[in-house]
């Protein structure tokens, strides 16, 4: 039977067992230190106290004084013990320089032969010693009693080591009373401190916690979607690789501590990520993207940060303008198509009242018409997204009653635009000022009727004059690619010049405002700039200007046969 695999102790615990140990080292390696360092410094202070007291009866003058007369322990024993006794030593023994004892705390001692070595103090030194004599080992002091400028006898006064013992063990106790204090209050103080780690890193081992942060890491760069998390304070904590490229942050750049008023974001986004409330999936324009925000506050008692995720919409917000200008062009084809049933009612109706010739003449004319139509754009516009879009605008304007005008001096060569120039962006920009446009145009008062014709040369002087108009200019060169748009609506008043191309400014009501936003935005990706004036028919006039780079030598030289045929 296998047995079940225990699972490693968590960080926070071995954290504890370690420190718990090293507690209990630190402490007992200060009372080994204090230990020996308090023996030592006990036997210090006995020598001291005993060499005091020695030097002092070997100076008194009624020791001298006593050691002349014929029994010189009468007088000195009791004077030595109440030097004794006052001193709080073991013994204070006086004798001769034969070692004879004139005084001991053991009467019966007195008239023995002093234990313990007296050389030094004959020859007129004072010494410390640890010798075993009568009351057993002791720390001893020896030194002269000088008379004149001779040694007339010795003082020897000690202290028992058992006594110097108790009174370390006595301060040993303290000391362990100490240190147990000391143990358990560092016991106490790592407990809460890895209670509370334990509660960080959910009793997660070290080996799990690496695997997170590998995890965390591979994660972080490998998700698509932009991660952006942001402190109590407004401050970037984290941020991976997709929110850097959402952001327009550089890959290189110093993100991580800097505020979100720092990194130079629109306004609206910037009180999207500052906002206290969660926002849902909420659209935002950066100068090169439609990014979707969504934000939840972290709270825990207090407000902890923000956790906001960025999903790039750029090329659905594109693909659903291009959607959009398609259905308009089948919705505009199949109104198309029921027209012509009508025509075509119409010639066979002629045809059968007998009315051939009427019938031929309203037939070609429709024809021509729409043959007119196809090559004018053709012919001047050689770039076959920008015509096929301009044939649709065309379709669309016509059935809302506007007339699509392509100046003149319009002319895109096949291959004057770069392949680096997408041609998405070319649909998003022209596609939106034609349709915004339009829109105004067909608001605007009408008091001409309408013509059959969906694109046309600028009018002449001659042409009906109240026509709702767009006039469309497409115009590559070897520096730029022009595109303008102007229309014959109620035009923008100058008060508004720098709001209408903010996202989300309309005069249609909630729900629309964005598509002069990607206008910009295009024209921004590609390094261009977009322009917005009073336009010749009273309307307003937006003119994008985007550079446009080498042509290739093919493409040069197809231009330079078309402008010799021409």
């Amino acid at each position: 039977m296998r047995l079940p695999r225990t699972r490693p102790r968590s960080l926070a615990g071995q954290l504890f067992a370690m420190q718990v140990v090293l507690i209990a080292a630190v402490v007992a390696g200060c009372a080994v230190f204090a230990y020996v360092s308090g023996s030592a410094q006990a036997e210090e202070t006995a020598a001291r106290q005993v060499r005091v007291a020695a030097l002092a009866v070997a100076d008194s003058p009624s020791v001298r004084e006593a050691i002349r007369t014929p029994d010189p322990s009468a007088v000195l024993q009791p004077y030595a013990e109440r030097v004794r006794e006052d001193t709080g030593i073991a013994f204070v023994t006086i004798m001769d320089t034969e070692r004879v004892r004139w005084t001991h705390p053991d009467t019966s001692q007195i008239g023995d032969t002093f234990l313990g070595n007296t050389a030094k103090a004959l020859r007129g030194q004072t010494f410390t010693e640890t010798y075993t004599g009568t009351l057993g080992p002791s720390i001893r002091v020896v030194t002269p009693i000088r008379d004149g400028g001779r040694i007339v006898g010795l003082v020897s006064a000690g202290i028992t080591v058992d006594r110097v013992s108790s009174q370390v063990r006595e301060q040993l106790g303290a000391l362990a009373l100490a240190a147990g204090g000391a143990l358990a209050l560092g016991g106490i103080g790592t407990y809460v401190i890895n209670a509370r780690l334990r509660r960080h890193t959910h009793g997660m081992n070290a080996a799990e916690l690496s695997r997170l942060h590998d995890y965390h890491q591979a994660t972080l760069h490998a998700v698509r979607e932009g991660l952006l998390m942001l402190d109590g304070r407004r401050r970037i904590a984290l941020i991976n690789d997709a929110g850097r490229e959402l952001l327009g942050l550089g890959p290189d750049a110093e993100a991580v501590g800097r505020t979100v008023d720092e990194l130079a974001l629109p306004a609206p986004l910037t009180g999207a990520l500052l906002a206290s409330e969660p926002r849902v999936d909420e659209l935002h324009l950066t100068a090169d993207r439609v990014i979707v925000v969504n934000t939840r506050p972290v709270v825990g008692g207090e407000r902890r940060g923000t956790v906001v995720t960025l999903r790039d919409h750029t090329e659905l917000q594109a693909l659903t303008g291009e959607l959009d200008s398609e259905r308009g062009f089948t919705q505009a084809l199949r109104s198309q198509a029921h027209e012509a049933a009508n025509r075509l009612h119409t010639v066979v109706s002629l045809i059968e009242l007998g009315r051939v010739e009427e019938a031929v003449d309203f037939a070609t004319a429709e024809l021509e018409l729409a043959q007119v139509l196809t090559d004018r754009v053709v012919g001047a516009v050689e770039e076959p997204v920008l015509a096929a879009l301009l044939l649709g605008k065309a379709a669309q304007a016509n059935e809302r009653g506007v007339e699509l005008v392509l100046a003149e001096d319009s002319l895109i060569d096949d291959g004057a635009l770069p392949p680096s120039l997408a041609q998405r962006d070319l649909v998003t920009i022209l596609g939106n000022l034609i349709d915004n446009a339009v829109d105004a145009a067909s608001e605007a008062p009408e008091d001409a009727e309408e013509s059959g014709a969906a694109v046309s040369a600028p009018r002449a002087a001659g042409g009906p004059a109240g026509r709702a108009r767009v006039t469309v200019t497409a115009l590559a060169d070897e520096r730029e690619l022009l595109l303008r748009v102007a229309d014959t609506g109620a035009g923008i008043g100058p008060e508004a010049a720098d709001e209408v191309f903010r996202r989300g400014w309309s005069t249609h009501g909630a729900g629309r405002g964005l598509g002069l936003a990607l206008v910009r935005q295009a024209a921004h990706r590609n390094g261009g700039t977009v322009e917005l004036d009073a336009g010749p028919d009273g309307g307003a006039r937006f003119t994008v200007r985007l550079p446009l780079g080498e042509r290739t030598a093919g493409s040069a030289a197809g231009a330079r046969a078309k402008e010799v045929t021409a």
